[in-house]
């Protein structure tokens, strides 16, 4: 079963799901940049978590060692985003759009989508 990741993790899978199929340490590294302020070793910490949670995979190619997700992204998203609604909105998706919306304008683009969402569901 697929469970909540703190948003730490959170952030280094969306680095690792933009680049699939593999991505090296350098390379989240570099991707994350001066903005985490995160020291290398805690990167790897939380690499060697996910690969314990089932997110990961991890195996050395040469001197890199490159990992892989397990779990995609649109499978993290679904449980995500399951578990935001039973929370928070009684599982009710009009509820959920009404108080995402509720008072803001929504663009043509944005109605247009969801209407198009809506008539693929029917």
């Amino acid at each position: 079963m697929i469970k909540r990741l703190p948003d730490a993790e959170f952030e280094l899978m969306k680095i690792i799901w933009r680049s699939e199929p593999r991505i090296t340490t350098s390379k989240i590294i570099d991707s994350l940049g001066d903005a985490s302020n995160w020291k290398p070793q805690t990167i790897l910490t939380m690499l060697t978590r996910l690969i314990e949670k089932g997110f990961l995979t991890s195996e050395r190619i040469g001197r890199q060692r490159n990992y892989t997700a397990i779990v995609n992204e649109a499978e993290y998203m679904s449980v995500e985003t399951d578990g935001f609604m039973s929370r928070y909105r009684g599982n009710s998706l009009g509820s959920l759009v009404k108080a995402m919306y509720d008072g803001k304008d929504m663009t043509e683009e944005e109605i247009n989508e969801l209407r198009q969402w809506l008539k693929e569901k029917e």
